[in-house]
Formats: C-alpha cells, structure tokens, sequence
C-alpha cells in the first residue's frame, strides 16, 4: 500500500498531520507513507520522521502552473491513497489531489463545497468546528479501514542531538542559563490576508517596555524569520535598555530546540504558537485574533488566552474554512487587534511567570 499525506496550506497545519501519520505508521506497517508539503519550513519539521519514507516539497504558488504540473505529473500513478489533512480548504488542494491521481483520494468537506468536489476526492467527511485540526485528522482514519491505537496525540518533532546542543550553547553564551527569558513572535501567516491578523508592533514594543519595568531581569527572545527581520530591527532600536535578544536561529529546527529552553512564550496564532506547544513552552500565552477557534489552539499543552474584546465570540463570522479570506477591510481588522491592550497581555505575562 502506497499512501500520500497532502499537507500544502500552512507551516502550523503540517503539525496537525503528525499524528495522523504516526497513525497511519502504527496501523500500516509495511506501508510507503509519504507526504507532500508547499512550504520548505513545513519539510523542515517533518526531517527525521521515523514514520515517513520520503517529504515531496514544491512550492506550487512561485512555481508557477507549467513547472507545478510537470512536478504533480511526477507523483501520479504513485499512490493508492491519498489524503488531504485539515485544514486545506481551498479547492486547489483537492485538484492537487486529483492531478496526482490516487484511487482513493481522501479529504474533508469544507464551507465551500461544490459538485465540483466529487469529482477531485472520493472519500470525504464533513469538517468539524467543535474539535481540534488534529481530531478532524485522525477522523479520517475510518476511510482506510484503520483505527487510532497510539494512547496519546501530539505534535510530533524529532531533534537531533546537535540541534538540542546549539540550544543548550546559546542559553549559555547569552548568560540565559538560570533566569527567566520570554520567547515572542510578531508575525502571522502571509497568505491571503492573515497578516492583518497580527497585534500592532507598536504594542510589542510598549510590551517589552513595560515588562522590563515589572521583571527587570527578563530576557526576551525574538522568533521568526527573514519576513519579521524588519519588525526585529524595529523593536530592538525602540527597546535600548532592555535584555532583547534576536537568536540567529538557522531553521524552524533550530527555533524549536530553543522554544524548549524558554519559560513563557507569546504570540497571535501562527505556526510558531503551535511549535511552542509541541515543545511544551510553560507558561504559554495566546492574543485572541478573529481567526482564533477550537480547530487551531495550542494542542495538549495548557495556555492562557488574551481576549480581544472587538472579536467578542464572533469568530466564525470573522472566518471560516472555506477558501476566503478574514472578512473585514484591512482597517477594521486592523482596529480589533489594536483593541487588545497593552495592560492587558502584559498582565497575562508577569502574572503567569511571577506564579512559575
């Protein structure tokens, strides 16, 4: 049995698929399990996977439609099951699905369905809002004839033990060893238009700030890549005075050895919220954002959730996975994440590490 795992939306929804493909390893063996991912971050986190054969990893949007259908053309025939995991509602995903041309092409049914859709998969199961992505995942199993059999479901990284080594050597060069250091991430995901779902930098800065006055002895830690270099600069230049550090972080390996080090972590929901759980960050706080629901939080680690007192429980109307965007102008969406205040996340934050 061949089995493809199709995971090409976000970095944080490839995550969710580990343990549907640990899963998919326990009840099949003797199986080829591969997976094929868009974005080189999520190949990055599935290295090492003892449950896959091999990572297929092209991003098909700067690839273009001539060199992403000549890649596809190279998958088909390959597979006798493939499974598009959750999220993926865009209908892209399921014509990935049927390009590649699995016999049984499995996925879930989204808000956008259409007659459109029976044709691209042929086994589906409506998605589910009042459970985790990784539930909706393992939800899937009943199609192959598989049931769960692993005691427990998590998010599953493997490290190397010289990716773990540079996180021990950098808490020790920077004088972390010992002290309390908050990891932080400004971004958001930059597809569509989720980068409106991030909390103004200036409020960032008015965090660290104000932190630094409540714990001054706090280090904070700058994660993210090359598309918040910008806002590192920014804050690093606004925050003289205070213990802010940007780790040189090679890859989304490397930030998660470190994650394990940290005593507190903060951000929106994005990739790296869930990369902080899958490592067990303690003290785990998360700004409430319109795309915030059951489906993505942290999963098998406790957090403390922000309100944002603009979204006031209308989520789902702000957004749903049916291929669209946040619902709202750049500006609206803009005023409801400036609406969570300073005081108030700076609460969550000294109040959760003064108490650990």
């Amino acid at each position: 049995m061949d089995i493809l795992v199709i995971s090409l939306a976000g970095i944080g929804d490839t995550l969710f698929a580990t343990p549907l493909i640990h899963e998919l390893r326990a009840n099949f063996p003797e199986a080829k399990i591969d997976a094929l991912v868009l974005w080189k971050g999520s190949s990055d986190l599935l290295a090492g996977n003892p449950h896959l054969n091999t990572v297929h990893q092209k991003n098909l949007i700067s690839a273009g439609m001539v060199n992403s259908l000549r890649y596809l053309s190279g998958l088909r025939g390959r597979y006798d099951i493939s499974i598009n995991t959750h999220p993926q509602s865009r209908i892209q995903y399921r014509m990935v699905a049927r390009l590649i041309g699995a016999s049984t092409r499995i996925s879930h049914e989204y808000d956008n369905l259409t007659p459109l859709d029976s044709l691209l998969v042929n086994r589906t199961l409506k998605q589910d809002y009042s459970r985790h992505a990784i539930e909706n995942n393992l939800a899937l199993l009943s199609f192959v004839r598989a049931q769960p059999k692993l005691p427990r479901h998590d998010y599953e990284i493997y490290l190397s033990a010289s990716e773990l080594d540079w996180a021990e050597q950098f808490v020790s060069s920077n004088g972390l060893r010992g002290r309390k250091f908050l990891g932080l991430h400004v971004g958001s995901g930059g597809t569509k238009n989720l980068a409106l779902r991030r909390w103004p930098l200036e409020s960032y800065v008015q965090l660290i700030q104000q932190l630094h006055r409540a714990l001054p002895d706090l280090a904070v830690l700058l994660f993210g890549g090359p598309e918040e270099q910008a806002d590192h600069e920014r804050i690093l230049s606004q925050t003289t005075g205070t213990e802010v550090i940007h780790p040189p972080t090679r890859d989304l390996r490397q930030a998660a050895a470190l994650l394990k080090k940290c005593s507190a972590f903060i951000s929106v929901d994005t990739a790296l919220m869930h990369l902080a759980a899958a490592m067990k960050v303690p003290n785990q706080i998360v700004i409430e954002t319109p795309t915030w629901n059951k489906v993505i939080e942290p999963h098998n680690n406790p957090f403390l959730l922000v309100p944002n007192p603009a979204v006031a429980g209308k989520n789902l109307h702000y957004y749903r996975y049916d291929g669209r965007g946040i619902q709202g102008t750049a500006e609206e969406l803009r005023r409801c994440m400036a609406s969570v205040s300073v005081d108030s996340v700076c609460e969550a934050v000294t109040g959760a590490l003064k108490n650990s």
